[in-house]
């Protein structure tokens, strides 16, 4: 008897846990069942919408010259979210963008880099304090300004 006491118990704080997890005001437990299956059916959807946007994405901001670099800025809170992709790694390119960041007055507060085959950077900046305010198309354009620069300058010389 004791032991299906305890089992009852567990299985109500269990039932509390799912109704608080998935936000359900529900009473009875088929009910918090119910609303948790819909929770689940959500999250779904949502993940399938996420793994849509997430593939559109990809195929639309690979360039279709492998050497020409996407640049994408998004506006945070407090700066930027900067990425940049290119189909070739180009050596120095690293450089050139980041003293572009320099030269507007941005800091770098996080950036992941990768140079292997493929050049592909994404790098949160925040302003300077004494910067003057900037948007993100001024920012995407000054970075493509120092890759463009760069790539006139660094230009491989023929055979």
């Amino acid at each position: 008897m004791v032991s299906w006491e305890r089992n009852r118990g567990s299985l109500q704080e269990k039932f509390q846990l799912l109704r608080s997890a998935t936000n359900s005001h529900a009473q009875n437990e088929t009910s918090i069942i119910t609303d948790a299956s819909k929770y689940i059916q959500n999250l779904k959807k949502k993940v399938e919408r996420f793994k849509e946007d997430t593939a559109a994405e990809q195929s639309s901001s690979e360039p279709t010259d492998p050497t020409t670099p996407m640049v994408k800025v998004e506006t945070l809170e407090k700066g930027f979210m900067i990425k940049v992709f290119s189909g070739e790694n180009q050596p120095g390119m690293l450089v050139s963008v980041l003293e572009a960041f320099e030269d507007m007055g941005l800091d770098v507060l996080e950036a992941r880099v990768s140079c292997t085959d493929s050049f592909s950077l994404h790098a949160m900046g925040v302003k300077n304090e004494d910067e003057e305010r900037m948007d993100a198309e001024a920012v995407k354009q000054a970075v493509t300004d120092a890759i463009s620069s760069w790539g006139e300058t660094n230009v491989p010389p023929f055979l």
